[in-house]
């Protein structure tokens, strides 16, 4: 957004949706959808079609658009549409409804499964050019497009208004999967996740008769169409429409002040960045240090907690990789922050006789950060592009990866972290690039009912995501296989899954895995659906069979009609 300034940009936003026949957002207004307009980011008219381009497969841009991050999952669609406004996406999935075409959509293409690239898609409705970041006074709210990367939402809302939302590392994500399945990062401890702030969701949808209409659904408890906004607080992506448009405002906004209306992040953070070789491990010393990451979040993760404030990644990497990478970030305006940092770095190594190193070279999707053995202040947007910018794992163009979550409420069982230092210090395997990521969580997040968003994991302390990656698809069996091995042994006792209970919380939908629904691998009894939604998923199925009676969006875990 360099050389235009905020009223600028508010007089953009205003302009871009001012036709619009939707609600301002207070108590007793009327909802209506809205009138179909193209984004601030359209192209002129020339050229784009009505309805977007059209790549086909004799393009040479079709290969990149047919495959995402994970070279696993390619499609081989009879077209690609590139959807630039709500208008194009009407058009484009009316002309695919009436052809009886089966259709997917796709934002950043980071999706960890098979959702948007698999050989039953026959098109592809990609919105990665729709990157507007604005402010819309009416609803006095934010607006992000799907296609904006995580990085270009946090730079526009920081540097045009000091604000931003609770969103991920990785630069690259796309907003619209994002947001759609809850969305969490390094400020969710103390603001919650990304869907607490959302306020309203344009969705384009198919009624049972086939026709394709764009819908405004909002927070307000006299919206009508409320169920539809609701689905998209961590109901996932690919299931009820076409999201073209996000709103956010903070439940506790007041004022018109646009830069009262969301979260502030830190002026500065405290971050720090450290290596613990294998070299220095044994079996014990691997297990208390484990422990101690659990332990710390059992007891620092209430929402009121002063560490609320403080949340680290912590790779456990295969012993192939040679060390373990640990990031941490705390608020570095909170009274007592570097006592923070310090009183957690001293605990999680506490009774392990192992002397944190420099992080030198990169870990997972940690860059390396030398210069962060010693804790330093950082302004909080410098710290963010250091830390999701230079990310190997999602740079790399010929990855193939297998990734596996689950939410703790609880510590590692000591036959748990067995588990993982039998697999992951095995000499006979080589791979470096595998590992267990450990990710703080509670606090703010666990300050939300569970069901007042569809995001239902509201009582966990930390998250897993069990991951591996490798280049050659003649190796997939391999590492798949040896990632299942992990996972089931790890998850032994509740039936090779996280079953939610007083130990796990089931799974998280933004890193699905097509697992759950097989019983090879599932022996809990427990459904998938379960394990991602809990309780929430015959809500989620009411609002399926309301928006999208005939199934048009689907995928290998998404939301079933009743």
């Amino acid at each position: 957004m360099t050389g235009v300034d905020r009223r600028t940009l508010i007089a953009r936003g205003a302009a871009a949706v001012g036709g619009a026949a939707v609600a301002v957002g207070l108590p007793g207004a009327a909802f209506a959808d809205p009138a179909p307009a193209a984004g601030a980011a359209a192209a002129p008219a020339a050229a784009a079609p009505r309805g977007g381009v059209t790549i086909r497969p004799d393009d040479p841009r079709y290969p990149l658009l047919t495959t995402g991050n994970n070279q696993r999952f390619v499609a081989r669609p009879d077209y690609v549409r590139m959807i630039r406004s709500a208008a194009d996406a009407e058009q484009a999935l009316s002309e695919a409804v009436q052809a009886g075409k089966r259709v997917s959509v796709r934002s950043g293409g980071h999706c960890f499964a098979d959702f948007t690239c698999n050989p039953e898609i026959e098109v592809i409705l990609d919105l990665s050019e729709m990157t507007g970041v604005d402010y819309d006074p009416r609803f006095r709210a934010f607006t992000v497009e799907p296609g904006c990367r995580l990085l270009n939402v946090y730079e526009a809302l920081y540097k045009g208004w000091g604000v931003t939302i609770p969103g991920g590392i990785c630069y690259s994500v796309g907003a619209g999967g994002h947001i759609a399945g809850g969305g969490y990062g390094l400020l969710s401890r103390a603001h919650g996740l990304v869907a607490d702030h959302l306020y309203a969701v344009q969705v384009v949808v198919v009624d049972e008769r086939g026709k394709v209409r764009t819908v405004v659904a909002t927070r307000e408890a006299n919206d009508p169409n409320r169920d539809l906004w609701w689905a998209h607080t961590g109901g996932g992506g690919g299931n009820f429409g076409i999201v073209t448009k996000y709103w956010f405002r903070s439940p506790d906004a007041t004022g018109t002040d646009p830069g009262q209306q969301l979260i502030a992040p830190p002026s500065e953070v405290l971050v720090s960045a450290v290596d613990i070789p294998w070299d220095q491990l044994t079996q014990a010393s691997f297990a208390r240090l484990l422990q101690n990451f659990g332990a710390w979040h059992e007891k620092n993760s209430a929402p009121d907690s002063p560490y609320r404030h403080l949340s680290s990644l912590f790779n456990v990497s295969s012993k192939a990789h040679g060390s373990l990478g640990m990031f941490t970030q705390v608020d570095a305006t909170v009274p007592g922050a570097g006592q923070l940092l310090d009183d957690y770095l001293t605990a999680i190594t506490a009774g392990t006789g192992v002397t944190p190193q420099a992080l030198t070279r990169p870990t997972g999707e940690l860059p390396a950060m030398p210069q962060l053995a010693a804790p330093q202040r950082l302004p909080w947007l410098q710290a963010t592009r250091l830390v999701g910018t230079n990310n190997p794992v999602i740079t790399n163009p010929t990855s193939r990866g297998g990734h596996k979550s689950a939410y703790m409420r609880r510590n590692f069982t000591d036959q748990q972290v067995a588990t993982l230092y039998r697999h992951l210090s095995d000499p006979g395997f080589t791979n470096p690039d595998t590992m267990l990521v450990l990710f703080s969580f509670g606090g703010q997040v666990n300050a939300v009912a569970q069901d007042a968003t569809a995001n239902a994991q509201r009582g966990s302390v930390f998250k897993m995501c069990f991951q591996t990656f490798w280049a050659d698809e003649s190796q997939d069996d391999f590492y798949l296989g040896w990632l299942r091995d992990l996972y089931e042994d790890f998850f032994v006792s509740t039936g090779g899954v996280p079953r939610p209970g007083a130990d796990t919380q089931g799974c998280y939908i933004n890193y699905p895995d097509r697992d759950m629904d097989d019983p090879r691998y599932n022996r809990s009894g427990v459904p998938w659906s379960t394990l991602y939604y809990q309780d929430n998923y015959p809500r989620l199925q009411q609002v399926k069979r309301r928006w999208d009676p005939s199934d048009h969006f689907r995928h290998s875990l998404s939301v079933k009609l009743p």
